[in-house]
């Protein structure tokens, strides 16, 4: 579908304008490190909730797992469920004002400065950093994936061309308005993505005939299941995967826990908490964070099953053979195909502001972990501006190398590495950190590098999603994974969270007895 070119060059003159105003506005309100890092700790609690959702919400929820909703079905929804409770109600009600108070009480700048400080260990502030620069590009580099894909698709040009461009406006904004700039972005790009999503859902169920027509439709496709996906458990786009299977330990294990439970252990996120001036603040973003996250994934978990019923009415194909085989293109396709000229734009200016919401934020964190953490750690220029800028430029350009290196349908599944990651690693000795009196430090770190461990062993040898691509499993042992189904499938999150935390508790234990 032609979008008109002269309509959507103004719209998006616009918002370009109005990104541009608030990262003057970012630069001119940033003085000290404490502005450009932690935003002033002043923060409004409208801004808080809406960065921390529009953070949270990128490309990879609305194009990436909204490709795998319409691949595996609407059981993905247990997905905004856990988003919710645990993204969202536990983060904000039990985590965020530890995290705040923490974080203020001992001037920390960064997660991996907090995570240093609350045990005072150097180690765990450096070796923090280190897991966030060298994990963060993958996901980085998903976002730009997901928001170039679609430009490329919307408006014909090159998808290097749109890559580039796309990572470097972003870039401009974040290193001259540092996190004020981003937060604030965040939150005019948080309600763009909220009318959008909203007018998304209404257009769609409009299109395939209402909410009882299109769930009908999509439920009596189920003898459409592709062969392969059958015998692996899938049973329908609105029905859950046969309990154990391949499928559903995929759904429930990477999808639905390793981004559930994730999401508490996210830098670019816990960031978010450390610049609210109060827990009043935290309460009332609360109430808008949780509207915003079910509206953002829920919309796009049922969207993308539904898109099956319109490309089999269009074409007789189910979405993923429409699309080619590439789960990241579902969505994009659908939207030019089946939408009024308007909101394809609208919906652009949506996908938009959740990959620069969320690219936003994983460029700061990532350069400040370099500047602070890593490379100034224990020195001077840990809190420069100057230093801070540089590592977020440095930290962009390798993202935007990653971007061209990473395969196809990779978004959804980069997402869950990344996630799941931050959990084995960081969750246990976080959560301890921030609330015991006397947090065990040699626990810490056993707790840390055993569950970084065990998450890479399991990825490398075990989770045939990404053994059986990284082939050093095959090379080794002579087979894509070391344990059959359903092992092959379990999500490493599973295994070596679990294992993160008995070390934790553990070491723990023995130090409360030693102290007593």
């Amino acid at each position: 579908m032609a979008v008109d070119v002269l309509t959507l060059s103004i719209v998006v003159a616009i918002y370009l304008l109005l990104i541009v105003g608030i990262g003057y506005y970012g630069y001119k309100k940033t003085k000290v490190a404490e502005d450009y890092m932690v935003a002033g700790r002043n923060t409004h609690p409208v801004v808080i909730a809406l960065s921390y959702g529009a953070t949270f919400i990128s490309t990879s929820a609305i194009v990436g797992f909204g490709g795998v909703a319409a691949n595996l079905g609407m059981g993905l929804i247990w997905l905004t469920v856990l988003n919710i409770g645990v993204g969202i109600f536990i983060a904000f009600v039990f985590f965020g004002k530890k995290i705040r108070e923490t974080g203020k009480r001992l001037s920390a700048y960064t997660f991996p400065d907090l995570m240093g400080k609350c045990y005072n260990s150097p180690f765990l502030q450096y070796i923090s950093g280190i897991i966030i620069i060298l994990s963060m590009p993958i996901y980085t580099a998903a976002i730009l994936i997901g928001g170039a894909r679609f430009i490329e698709v919307t408006l014909s040009i090159p998808y290097e061309t749109a890559l580039l461009g796309f990572a470097l406006i972003v870039g401009a904004y974040v290193v001259f308005g540092g996190l004020i700039a981003v937060m604030h972005t965040d939150a005019l790009q948080g309600a763009i993505m909220l009318i959008g999503m909203t007018a998304l859902l209404l257009l769609t169920y409009i299109h395939l005939g209402g909410v009882v027509a299109a769930n009908t439709a999509l439920t009596n496709m189920a003898h459409l299941v592709p062969e392969g996906l059958a015998a692996a458990g899938h049973t329908g786009w609105t029905s859950m995967p046969t309990f154990g299977s391949p499928i559903w330990m995929t759904l429930i294990t990477t999808m639905v826990l390793g981004v559930g439970i994730g999401v508490l252990a996210q830098p670019q996120l816990i960031v978010r908490f450390m610049t609210a001036k109060d827990d009043k603040s935290l309460h009332r973003a609360t109430l808008i964070g949780g509207p915003f996250i079910l509206m953002m994934t829920g919309v796009a978990f049922t969207v993308g099953a539904l898109t099956n019923v319109y490309f089999y009415q269009q074409s007789g194909q189910i979405a993923v053979t429409a699309a080619g085989g590439n789960i990241d293109s579902i969505i994009p396709l659908f939207i030019t195909q089946s939408m009024p000229d308007v909101f394809v734009i609208i919906f652009m200016l949506t996908l938009l502001c959740a990959a620069m919401s969320t690219l936003s934020s994983l460029y700061h964190t990532m350069g400040t972990a370099l500047a602070c953490d890593v490379w100034g750690r224990g020195r001077e220029c840990a809190l420069s501006l100057t230093a801070n800028k540089r590592g977020i430029m440095i930290m962009m350009v390798i993202s935007i190398l990653v971007a061209f290196l990473l395969p196809g349908s990779i978004i959804a599944r980069a997402t869950v590495i990344f996630m799941g990651l931050c959990a084995s690693a960081f969750l246990p000795a976080f959560v301890n950190g921030i609330t015991s009196k006397s947090p065990c430090v040699i626990g810490a770190k056993a707790s840390l590098l055993a569950g970084a461990f065990v998450w890479f062993i399991w990825t490398v040898f075990v989770h045939a999603a990404e053994s059986s691509v990284l082939g050093l499993s095959q090379f080794i042992f002579g087979v894509p994974s070391i344990l059959s189904q359903p092992w092959s499938a379990c999500n490493p999150l599973v295994i070596a969270l679990p294992v993160s935390l008995i070390v934790m508790v553990l070491f723990q234990i023995r130090h409360n007895r030693r102290m007593a």
